[in-house]
């Protein structure tokens, strides 16, 4: 399947999961929601996690395959962040587009990973 269309569904999974979490955290407002989703769902934040999974050697080879041909599709530039923000964080939402549509289990491992659970 398409990688931006993994990545497309990627980030939608990747916003629910970080929305659930930060509710179940008992965070009512919206405002502080809001702000606090920002340290997971920007593409600097997504950026910065995925190199620490990275770094930390918690992502399997092919995991880095998936994510390195996420990074490599072609899309539109950013008009936010720089385009090697914008593309490392493309890469990690094709990886979890992915992992949820052939490996929900660790999918969700690598989610509580990023959250710290």
């Amino acid at each position: 399947m398409n990688n931006l269309v993994m990545a497309y569904l990627g980030d939608a999974v990747y916003e629910l999961f970080i929305r659930n979490y930060l509710i179940n955290k008992g965070i009512c407002k919206v405002k502080d929601l809001q702000n606090e989703s920002i340290k997971y769902v920007s593409a600097v934040s997504q950026r910065r996690i995925l190199e620490q999974l990275i770094d930390d050697n918690f992502l399997t080879e092919e995991e880095i395959e998936i994510v390195n041909r996420g990074r490599n599709a072609s899309s539109h530039p950013s008009k936010t962040t720089d385009i090697v923000t914008y593309k490392k964080a493309t890469g990690l939402e094709c990886l979890i587009g992915n992992l949820y549509k052939d490996n929900k289990d660790r999918c969700y491992e690598i989610l509580q990973r990023i959250v710290g659970e």
